[in-house]
């Protein structure tokens, strides 16, 4: 497996709500234009459709679950990319996608998807702390 990962300036609970909500996959993933899923957070077992960035619709499964930590699955029936979170603190954490060996030209989109949810947490970060 390949591998890309962050340092994210965000806690590990914002960043895993990133990446389990699948009404945020668009905002990240810039494979991801729409998913249709009967729950919007994912867990165990959880199956749906993502339209990807061409516009195909594509059926998902989540395969792997490590609650808080793990998640992977299975896109069109083929093994896909694996999102990791590693706390480090209070206010800081980890992310890592794990790549199949046969899809290397992944990458350079996971190290998109990586700077969007860095960003996108600190948008949350920012949004809570001006609540307070």
């Amino acid at each position: 497996m390949y591998s890309e990962q962050r340092d994210i300036d965000a806690p590990a609970s914002v960043v895993w709500r990133l990446l389990i909500d699948t009404h945020e996959w668009p905002r990240w993933g810039p494979s991801v234009r729409a998913v249709e899923a009967p729950e919007r957070l994912i867990g165990p077992g959880h199956r749906g459709r993502v339209q990807t960035s061409v516009g195909l619709w594509i059926p998902f499964e989540i395969t792997q679950w490590e609650p808080e930590r793990y998640w992977a699955w299975r896109v069109a029936g083929v093994v896909a990319t694996g999102h990791r979170v590693e706390p480090n603190g209070l206010q800081h954490c980890g992310v890592s996608f794990l790549i199949p060996l046969w899809a290397p030209f992944y990458r350079p989109v996971c190290r998109i998807a990586l700077q969007r949810i860095a960003a996108l947490a600190r948008q949350s970060v920012l949004s809570v702390g001006s609540r307070r």
